[in-house]
């Protein structure tokens, strides 16, 4: 079958479309358990997690630009509709669309599944335990939460934990912001702080709250860094509140050598989550075959 002849796409219904167009608000995702995924990127990893991806958008004069994903799409019997430039604008919030738009299955994780040891199956290694985790506590930037799951997928990290009052995980913004990342690691959402402390510490993990006016700096943590680690980072405002603070077992700052007054939300995260990554794995090389510095 010639390309062009796979790309003979159905058009949705008036009907579907404009529930599918519904998920860009909160209520709707929360009724149905359904989010949008918008991007190349993030539509390939949704669609590489089995039965996550219910349906999916290309527009049409990008299909054959995304003739792998309508593929992908295909073989895991995930319907495939082409859309106008219009109509495709309408389920997406971003000034230029990329051209393909996943409606998703929500991937809810709870603290539990992440932090029980469960019995292994026979001849599978023992349950690891947490090494490195994130806690973003009262984060409400869309943007940020996005790109500190990415940061947190990309060095390794465990599991990331948003507090009660953080921004909505399905958020479009948020998922956009991770470019996949949603679909790497878990995410437990909507926990109170003090509870996801007690979790991570519970696992044997030491928690460290970022805070730029500690005392204590991220460069004088030393061995320390290699153990099993949960950081909790703030709000982009107001960073963490002193009781916060007092949850934690020590506030780290990033020391900041030049001369900006502080580091973004998720660039702190950023260096933390490094910082820690690098200790942990101590002399195992990254996936270039290059040795940590």
């Amino acid at each position: 079958m010639g390309s062009e002849e796979r790309m003979e796409l159905p058009e949705p219904s008036q009907a579907q479309l404009r529930a599918d167009r519904a998920l860009q608000r909160r209520p709707a995702r929360k009724d149905t358990g359904l989010f949008l995924v918008e991007g190349r990127q993030a539509v390939r990893e949704a669609l590489r997690l089995p039965g996550v991806v219910k349906t999916l958008y290309v527009r049409w004069d990008a299909a054959l630009a995304n003739t792998d994903l309508v593929e992908q799409a295909e073989a895991a019997q995930v319907p495939v509709y082409a859309l106008s430039e219009q109509n495709l604008a309408t389920i997406t919030d971003t000034v230029t669309p990329q051209g393909v738009v996943a409606v998703a299955r929500q991937i809810d994780v709870g603290l539990d599944a992440v932090f029980t040891p469960t019995l292994p199956f026979e001849g599978e290694a023992d349950h690891q335990s947490p090494k490195l985790a994130v806690v973003c506590a009262q984060v409400r930037d869309p943007g940020n939460a996005g790109t500190v799951i990415r940061c947190a997928d990309a060095f390794g990290a465990d599991v990331v934990i948003l507090s009660c009052d953080s921004v909505e995980l399905y958020n479009p913004k948020v998922v956009r912001a991770s470019v996949g990342s949603i679909f790497h690691l878990p995410v437990v959402a909507d926990v109170e702080l003090s509870t996801a402390i007690d979790a991570c510490r519970a696992a044997g993990m030491q928690v460290f709250a970022t805070d730029g006016d500690a005392g204590y700096s991220l460069s004088e943590l030393g061995d320390d860094l290699a153990k099993p680690t949960a950081w909790v980072m703030g709000n982009e405002s107001w960073g963490l509140p002193t009781e916060h603070i007092e949850l934690a077992d020590r506030a780290v700052a990033v020391p900041i050598y030049g001369k900006a007054e502080s580091l973004n939300l998720a660039t702190a995260a950023a260096v933390c989550l490094y910082s820690s990554a690098t200790a942990i794995r101590g002399g195992v090389p990254d996936r270039f075959g290059n040795p940590p510095s």
